[in-house]
This record gives C-alpha cells, sequence and structure tokens, in this order.
C-alpha cells in the first residue's frame, strides 16, 4: 500500500499538492465558527448533583447568581494600617455613591460593619451579578459591567488614603484575557524559532527548517475546520484552555513525521538514488510506521470519547482530527514537495552526502548489542525510580492559583484571604426544593444545622424564590473553597449534614464551585480507571497488527506506561516536592496520558519498526539492535528533542498549569525517546531474540546477513 502510494505521490506531485490544496479550501470554506466553552460545569453530566443544582438554581433565580453570587471589591488603607470608623464611614458613602450611578448589570452595592474583617485589615463591597454558566451572552455583559465600575471606583477612590481591587470569576476573566493572549503569542514564536533553530543545526538546510514551519501553519487551519464542522455536526463542546495545546501538538508531531520522513530520505539519497527513487523508498519504508505511530495517537486521543468529563470527551476528537490531517498531509503533500526540491531541501549543506564516520549512535547501539542486559537493568531501573515518586500524586483545583498574580483580581484575592474566611470568596450553595411553598421556621432550622456543621464559618438566611417552593443558602466554608480539604468536606461530611436534615418532603442539592470540582474528582477517578486500560489495550492491538506479532507489544506496552508512571513522578518530585506546591492542576494525569503515553509510542514504533527491518535484513537480534540504533536514534533523539522543546515553551507561561503541562509532557517525551526507545526497547528486543516476533515471524530473514562480529565492527571496535 505504502509502496503504491509513495510511487503515486512522486509521479504526480503538482496533482498531489493541488488535491491537497482545493481539499483544504472546501473544509475552510465550510466550516462553521468553532464552538469553545470555558465553565468547567459545561462539561459534566447532568446526573451530577452540582449540575442538577445550577439547572435548579437558574429556573428557580433567573435573575440570580448560580455559581458565584458576587464580584467583591476589597478594600483597605493605602498605608496597610487597619481601617477607621472613618475610613468604614467612607466606603459606604462611595458604595452608595456608585450605585447612584446605575451602572449597567448593578442592581446594588452591599457593604456595612458586618463586611469588615476582625482584624480591621480589609472591608468588603459586595456587587451581585446576574450569571449563568449556560448564558455566554450574560456573561459578556457582566464583563462590560466590571470594567465600568472599576473606571468609576477609581474616581470614588482618588485621594482618599484607601485602595480597592475587584476579584471574582468575571474580574479575573477580564485581568487574565489580556495575559492569556500574550501567552499564546509569546508561546508560538518560541516554538517557530526553536523549530527552526534546531532543524538548522540537524541539516543546516533553511528549506528543511521552514518546511514543517508552513505546513503545519497550513494543517492548523484546515485542522481547525474540520473540528468545527465535526463539532457542529455532533454537538461537542470544545474546551477553550485547551487551545494553546492544539498548537504545541500540532508542531511538534507534524514536526516528528517531516523529520522521520526527512532522514530516511537523505539516507537513500546517500546510498546513490535519484531524487524521486529516494522519495518512494521512503515513504514504503517510513509510511507504515508514520502511519501506526498516527493510528496509535489517534486511537489513544479517540479512547476519551469514553471519558465522563466531556471536556476531554471533546478535547479527544479535537487532537485526533489535528493528527489525522497531519498524517494524510505527512503522507502525500511533504513527499510531493520535496520529491521537487530534491537534494535542493538540503541546500546549502553538503553534509548530507555522506554518512559520519564515528557517530554518537554508532558507539551507543554498539553498547546496546555488546551489553543488552545491563542497558535494560539500568533504563528500567531509571524508570522505576522516577515512577515511584508518581504515589504522591495530589489533585489541586485552584484555578486562582494557577493565573498570574500580579492582576488586580489576584491581588484583591490575596488582601482579601489573608483576613477573612477563605470561603466568603466563593459560597458554596444549598438548595431546598419542595412541593409547595415552604416553611420559613423549617428553613431556619435547617440554615442552624447548616451553620454549625463541621468546617462551615457561617450559613445566611434562606433567600426564597418567587413562588417560595425552593430556597437557596450560601454557606461559607472556613477552608480555601478551592482546596483538597474544601472538596473533601462538600462531597463527604457536608454533604451527608444536608441529606440527613433535609426538611420533610423535601429534595436538597449541594452546589457552586467546590461541589462541582467533588463531581469532577469522582469522574476524572472514574475516566483515567477505564480510559488507560483501554487505550494500552488499543496500542497494544494497533503493535500486533504492525508487527505481526504478539511478544514484542507485550513489553512495548510495558515500556510505554513505565514512560507514562516515571513523567507523572517526575512531575511530581519537581511540583510538589521541591517546590512546595499542594498539588498538580487535577487535569495532569490525562493530559500526560494524552501526549506521553499516545505521543510516546511514535518513538517506539519507529525503532522497533528499524529492529525489524535490520532484522529482516538477515541481522541477528544483537546486531539488529546496534544497527537499529545507529540509524533510527538519530531520527527519534532530534524529533525528541524539537518535541520536548516545543512543550518545554509553555514553562514560560505565567500559568501555573500550562507550566506544569510544558514540564511534565517535555520529561515525558525526553524520557519516551532516549530512555525507553534508545535504549529500553532495543536492549530487550535483542535479549528476547527471535522470540519478540513469534508467532509471525516478522524478523524472517530476506537475504543473508552479514557475520555476527559487525556489529562491534559498527562501534568502532576490533573484530
Amino acid at each position: 500500500m505504502f509502496g503504491w502510494l509513495g510511487r503515486t505521490v512522486v509521479r504526480h506531485p503538482w496533482w498531489t499538492i493541488v488535491a491537497w490544496l482545493v481539499a483544504a479550501a472546501v473544509a475552510v470554506a465550510l466550516a462553521p465558527k468553532l464552538d469553545t466553552h470555558s465553565d468547567q460545569q459545561d462539561f459534566l453530566p447532568t446526573k451530577y448533583e452540582s449540575v442538577q443544582a445550577a439547572k435548579l438554581a437558574d429556573t428557580a433565580f433567573p435573575s440570580g447568581s448560580t455559581k458565584v453570587s458576587n464580584e467583591l471589591m476589597v478594600v483597605k488603607r493605602s498605608d496597610g494600617a487597619p481601617l477607621t470608623a472613618a475610613d468604614q464611614g467612607k466606603i459606604g458613602r462611595i458604595a452608595k455613591t456608585l450605585q447612584s450611578q446605575h451602572i449597567p448589570g448593578i442592581t446594588a452595592l452591599a457593604t456595612g460593619p458586618q463586611t469588615v474583617s476582625q482584624n480591621h485589615r480589609v472591608q468588603i463591597v459586595a456587587v451581585p451579578l446576574p450569571t449563568s454558566f449556560a448564558d455566554q451572552k450574560l456573561e459578556k455583559k457582566n464583563e462590560d459591567t466590571v470594567k465600568k465600575l472599576r473606571l468609576a471606583a477609581t474616581q470614588q477612590f482618588k485621594g482618599t488614603g484607601l485602595h480597592y481591587g475587584v476579584s471574582g470569576n468575571v474580574s479575573s476573566t477580564i485581568d487574565n484575557a489580556e495575559s492569556d493572549n500574550k501567552t499564546m503569542a509569546m508561546i508560538g514564536l518560541a516554538t517557530v524559532v526553536l523549530i527552526i533553530t534546531l532543524i538548522l543545526l540537524i541539516f543546516r538546510a533553511p528549506i528543511a527548517a521552514l518546511l514543517p514551519i508552513i505546513v503545519v501553519a497550513l494543517v492548523l487551519e484546515v485542522s481547525n475546520a474540520v473540528s468545527a464542522i465535526i463539532g457542529n455536526a455532533f454537538n461537542l463542546k470544545f474546551d477553550s484552555s485547551f487551545s494553546q495545546l492544539i498548537l504545541i501538538v500540532l508542531y511538534g508531531i507534524g514536526t516528528d513525521y517531516i523529520l522521520f520522513l526527512l532522514f530516511r530520505y537523505r539516507e537513500r539519497l546517500r546510498l546513490g538514488e535519484d531524487k524521486k527513487t529516494a522519495m518512494m523508498v521512503t515513504v514504503q519504508r517510513v509510511g507504515e510506521a508514520i502511519a501506526s505511530a498516527a493510528g496509535a495517537v489517534i486511537v489513544a486521543f479517540l479512547v476519551l470519547l469514553l471519558a465522563k468529563f466531556k471536556s476531554f470527551g471533546a478535547l479527544g476528537p479535537q487532537l485526533a482530527i489535528a493528527v489525522g490531517v497531519m498524517l494524510i498531509t505527512a503522507l502525500t503533500l511533504v513527499p510531493a514537495v520535496v520529491s521537487l526540491l530534491g537534494r535542493a531541501v538540503f541546500w546549502p549543506s553538503k553534509s548530507w552526502k555522506k554518512e559520519p564516520k564515528a557517530t554518537t549512535y554508532k558507539r551507543l547501539g554498539g553498547f546496546v548489542g555488546r551489553r543488552p542486559l545491563i542497558t535494560a537493568v539500568a533504563s528500567g531501573i531509571v524508570l522505576i525510580a522516577l515512577a515511584s515518586a508518581a504515589i504522591g500524586f495530589k489533585a489541586n483545583y485552584d484555578f486562582s492559583s494557577g493565573q498570574p498574580q500580579n492582576t488586580e483580581s489576584a491581588k484583591a484575592l490575596k488582601d482579601l484571604r489573608s483576613s477573612l474566611p477563605p470561603g466568603l470568596t466563593d459560597p458554596t450553595q444549598v438548595y431546598v426544593k419542595g412541593t409547595g411553598p415552604l416553611d420559613p421556621q423549617v428553613l431556619e432550622q435547617f440554615r442552624q444545622k447548616l451553620a454549625h456543621a463541621d468546617g462551615v464559618g457561617q450559613a445566611a438566611p434562606a433567600q426564597l424564590n418567587p413562588d417560595k417552593t425552593v430556597a437557596k443558602f450560601s454557606v461559607v466554608l472556613k477552608l480555601d473553597p478551592n482546596s483538597n480539604q474544601a472538596i473533601d468536606l462538600v462531597k463527604g461530611p457536608l454533604h451527608d449534614t444536608v441529606h440527613q436534615n433535609a426538611p420533610p418532603g423535601t429534595q436538597v442539592f449541594v452546589g457552586g464551585t467546590t461541589a462541582i470540582f467533588g463531581d469532577i474528582n469522582k469522574v476524572n477517578t472514574r475516566d483515567l480507571s477505564v480510559i488507560l486500560p483501554v487505550a494500552v489495550a488499543l496500542i497494544a492491538i494497533i503493535l500486533a497488527l504492525l508487527l505481526r506479532a504478539l511478544v514484542a507489544p507485550v513489553y512495548l506496552v510495558v515500556a510505554v506506561l513505565l514512560g507514562f508512571t516515571a513523567t507523572l513522578g517526575a512531575t511530581v518530585a519537581l511540583f510538589q516536592g521541591a517546590e512546595g506546591k499542594d498539588g498538580l492542576m487535577f487535569q495532569m494525569p490525562i493530559i500526560l496520558y494524552l501526549f506521553v503515553l499516545a505521543i510516546g509510542t511514535d518513538y517506539n514504533i519507529l525503532m522497533i519498526a528499524r529492529l525489524r527491518e535490520e532484522a529482516r535484513e538477515g541481522h541477528e537480534p544483537r546486531h539488529a539492535a546496534a544497527v537499529g540504533v545507529q540509524h533510527a536514534g538519530p531520527t527519534v533523539a532530534a524529533a525528541g528533542v524539537i518535541l520536548a522543546g516545543t512543550f518545554a515553551v509553555l514553562v514560560l507561561s505565567p500559568m501555573s498549569f500550562l507550566a506544569q503541562i510544558g514540564f511534565g509532557v517535555a520529561i515525558g517525551i525526553l524520557l519516551s525517546a532516549f530512555v525507553v526507545s534508545t535504549f529500553f526497547v532495543p536492549a530487550v528486543t535483542a535479549l528476547v531474540g527471535h522470540a519478540a516476533w513469534w508467532p509471525g515471524h516478522a524478523d524472517r530473514a530476506k537475504k543473508p546477513g552479514p557475520p555476527a562480529a559487525e556489529p562491534y565492527e559498527l562501534a568502532g571496535q576490533p573484530r
């Protein structure tokens, strides 16, 4: 199949290029706007109590808040001293003045002695906003409201000796939007510069360096268009916070596939083949490995459709589509273009003409061939040692801690948390729903139970809907509402208290951000327990089909799982151990699954395919390992460094979440490329020998091989 594809593309390069461009233009022209969401609650199944609470709030309190009752204006003295009675009077008068200005969207500004902290360092002015997770237009209106409020407040506080800051979901969105845009631009630029620089160092050829940049830019537009079409057809919800990951994945994996082709193309040219024949053979030899690698990645991504947390359920298809478009491009457009360019793709360098005499990978290959047991044990110990740290993984749900800390909303939140109960920033909502009007006395008794529950700082009086059939209680926790302790409290003891003391004949629901994260916690645990085994099984099947063997896929899957666990362990060791963070962002295990388990499989496939190819040439297992590492090692290394580098760029982000992803995926790719694929897999394959290819015997020689002593000669050792 790949021989036919290579011949067709190379013999008709212009038709191939035109066909690709026409298909791309049609997809972009027909695509609707890509629909994205940012509210994590949007992605939870409706069966969860926090979602049911939010929907009840939307219907019972259509003009009220569902998740966030207030934006909070945090006021303190400019000199940091305690607020005086005169200061509190000023704050009250300013609040009344701001309310009298009738800023659109603001119905009231609430403050008073009860909102002053016990240490008198801060006073709160509550700004109720009618928010709804189902109404994106309303959220945009709220952003305009907060911007106008800030402008008006700046004028009112000028010269008062007081300092204010507005904190909350809406204000944080405003403050972080500019940072997000700058981060996206910075990451995109840094990624492009990194790829060009590294490929220039490898090939010393500007055309080869620019090729991935141009190709991936085209593929990004097409894959976004195809994602929009499919997302619209199947009502998929895409998470806007993952848009940067799509860009990084395409640059990384697209560059990988192009490098796989260029390295083999250069190898064929060195053997004296003309530019057309060299590319035909390249597609024939590498096409199967690229297709299998992409197939494993696509399958791993599509397994996310099994996720109950629909943020990942939509991310999987979106990534799969991007990789699919890149695969088609790598096997059609890229070979067509390179076959037209020929040797000019490596211009002006002449180094492509000669095989280096004593390369590092020649020596490494010789060592692996001579000492496979030592190599396998040493690389295995490295992976197991890192994997042991994964036991300490803790999930962190505090999005605010992962955002830039130099914005107005972040500083105001820090001031508030230092002086008031942390739960005030985001109260937990408890709803009571009756079949008829609710009894105020019974509701007050229920409120008292809530107020005296463990971990609760205060419970506000019930707010009733117009027909008095639904009551809402705002419960302020003594804990940071985004902390693991608060999540455990809300989904455990507090949840039990609410349901055990529910007024007779009523239904009760626990909602709010903390409850949402509690449900996300449950969903993530379930998703990982389902997705990981299914993905591993499907990847094993793809490997078995590629290799026509059952033994090699077993230790390849073990190697991939070791790499995944070692990556999580290394990330835990850095962020939770060295930096002392409370935990990693809750999405990290799934993210690492996506990019380390899935994409890291690429390198194993490329290496094992080369080992099989060398075995078919008649080499004995140890010699095949030596030659395989010698020839495939540089390709894996170059691709790994570039892919790791593109993710490492995320470490520059001011957002802790992206920095964690950047480090975690980068170290995972490096482990996959340099430990698993270069040492562990060839060493184990050499040890297992011919049995690795059972029962298909895919290593059956096509011609007599060289003498067994040759691997040592290849390694620069005397015979």
